[in-house]
This record gives C-alpha cells, sequence and structure tokens, in this order.
C-alpha cells in the first residue's frame, strides 16, 4: 500500500475511534526520558489536531516540572521551527488549519514530541505528508543531538511502512500500550 492509501485509511481509523478516550500516561514519559539519561530542558511539542493524540496533560505535567514548551511554526518553502510557548500565550491558525504560537522567540527543542498518523515497529513514522518534521529533524540534527519521541494510538501501528531516503526515524514511540523502542 502507498504512503497516501496509507494515511487515508489511518486517518479514517482514527476518526472512527475518536470516542474512546484514550490518553497517554506523562508520567511514563518522563520516566522513558531519565531512564535513557538524556539532557533536557526544551521539549518541542504540538498543539493536537485532526483527532491526534491530546498532548494537553503532557505539556501541563512537563511544565509543572519547569520545562520549557515551545510550538511548531510552519513556515515558507515547507520549513518550520520550533517557538517558546506557554498556556498565557496567544495561538493562532495557520493556513493548514494547525494552531501555532504567535511567540517570536525561538527555540532549539532537546526533546521533539511528535504526532503520527501511522508508525512501524523499525520506528519509521508516516506523517501528514508534507515533510515538515523530516526537514526539520534533518536541520536541528546537524545543530544538536535530539531524542525523537513519536506520540500515536497503538491502533495506528502497520506492518512495514514504506519509506524514502528523506524520512527521519524516531527513538521512540510511545502509546497507551507503552513504549516501543
Amino acid at each position: 500500500m502507498n504512503k497516501s492509501s496509507l494515511r487515508r485509511k489511518i486517518l479514517n481509523l482514527r476518526r472512527s475511534n475518536l470516542n474512546r478516550r484514550i490518553k497517554l500516561n506523562p508520567k511514563k514519559l518522563l520516566s522513558l526520558i531519565k531512564k535513557n539519561k538524556f539532557s533536557f530542558k526544551y521539549i518541542g511539542c504540538y498543539y493536537p489536531s485532526n483527532y491526534e493524540i491530546d498532548t494537553s496533560e503532557i505539556i501541563n505535567f512537563l511544565r509543572k516540572k519547569n520545562l520549557h514548551i515551545c510550538l511548531p511554526i510552519i513556515k515558507k518553502n515547507h520549513q518550520m521551527d520550533f517557538f517558546e510557548w506557554s498556556e498565557n500565550d496567544p495561538l493562532k491558525i495557520n493556513k493548514y488549519g494547525i494552531v501555532e504560537p504567535v511567540s517570536k522567540k525561538k527555540m532549539f527543542p532537546d526533546i521533539i514530541l511528535l504526532p503520527l498518523v501511522a508508525f512501524d515497529k523499525n520506528l519509521n513514522r508516516l506523517g501528514y505528508g508534507g515533510g515538515f518534521y523530516d526537514r526539520y529533524i534533518y536541520k536541528i540534527s546537524k545543530i544538536k543531538k535530539v531524542m525523537k519521541i513519536g506520540l500515536s494510538y497503538s491502533y495506528q501501528e502497520v506492518k512495514n511502512l514504506p519509506i524514502n531516503i528523506h524520512d527521519q526515524k524516531l527513538d521512540f514511540v510511545f502509546t497507551e500500550k507503552g513504549i516501543i523502542q
């Protein structure tokens, strides 16, 4: 199955499971990060849309641990950067219907929590097809080491994703059933 067909199938499945109210345990997420002895202060996250994992509980939990949250802003030429955000800061909706911070304070996250459309056991990810996260991960990996954690529902796992040379692998996938590494 090609990426477009798979994307359509999984997004429909996610939409049909909307009422299940599946949540991820933020304590398990923090435990994963600490267990891997990864030094971090800045967490790149996303504001959920399109039936993605709701990150609000995770964001609130991490903020109480004095961690800085940053959200992506999509720029021209399919580029993206992360900018500081707190719950009191305004947000706007971009041309793709994605919520973004209004902040102008650019940050380089130590950890990126990525939304997933699908993933496989080899830690390959399928996003929405724009390549924003793949480009960003490639760019930031030239600047610093960053931990990449995909957030997903367990039912979004597929056997083997079709991949290409631009696809960036994850370090972990975190679902309601646990951690895939």
